[in-house]
């Protein structure tokens, strides 16, 4: 019972100082989601028109950010880019923090984007086109609609991907959920595996509704037919 007693109070002294942590990783993984998945989903779209040095282009992009870690990338960012001596790349911890979780995020956003537009039957964009819409009407009313469905559930599992790449954040000081529980085991090095099971409830307990709601979508979107049903 006083082992019992011992870590309730552990919880309890801890509790505010990891909802901090916690509170930082949300701010940090939702501006990357957001920002990734606009840029991703821009390149994506890009990368299907067709243009071959454009594309080109993009595919060095994904090569470059999903052929690295991302802890290389993060370095690259916080400590190589200052060094330049550029104004608009002296990125503070959290800057660095968005910016570079936000291109990470949107290498495998481009993919996913690319791969649920090629999905969508060419007979769709035929039968459009035959009606006289423009390649641009085509692509906005009939193309991107349909692939924004397929892509709801590989987007969700990317997007845990991501809530859990903020623990990598901890190295360049940034106030995240691991980086508070670090700290707190600092303070009570004696509980070092409660202390890392408590850090691991928490990520649990942002991630499962995203990867609930994952599951729910590979059922419901999870191909042409079930958009069509």
């Amino acid at each position: 019972m006083e082992m019992i007693a011992d870590k309730i109070a552990i919880v309890q002294n801890l509790w505010p100082f990891l909802l901090q942590g916690l509170w930082m990783t949300f701010q940090i993984s939702i501006l990357a989601i957001l920002f990734g998945s606009i840029l991703g989903g821009v390149l994506g779209v890009v990368k299907t028109l067709g243009y071959y040095p454009i594309e080109k282009l993009i595919n060095l992009y994904l090569h470059l950010l999903r052929g690295s870690p991302y802890l290389v990338q993060l370095y690259i960012i916080f400590f190589v880019l200052p060094s330049l001596d550029i104004s608009w790349l002296q990125f503070d911890g959290y800057t660095a923090a968005v910016v570079s979780l936000s291109l990470y995020t949107s290498s495998y956003v481009t993919e996913i984007v690319a791969s649920a537009i090629f999905a969508v039957p060419s007979g769709q964009s035929e039968a459009a086109r035959s009606v006289g819409m423009t390649r641009a009407q085509t692509y906005r009313n009939v193309v991107i609609p349909q692939a924004l469905q397929l892509t709801i559930p590989p987007m969700a599992s990317v997007y845990v991907i991501v809530i859990k790449s903020t623990a990598v954040l901890s190295v360049i000081g940034v106030a995240e959920l691991t980086r508070q529980g670090e700290t707190a085991i600092m303070r009570m090095p004696g509980d070092i595996m409660f202390i890392y099971c408590l850090i691991a409830a928490f990520y649990f307990a942002y991630c499962y509704p995203v990867l609930r709601f994952s599951k729910w979508a590979e059922g419901r979107y999870g191909s042409i037919g079930g958009i069509e049903h």
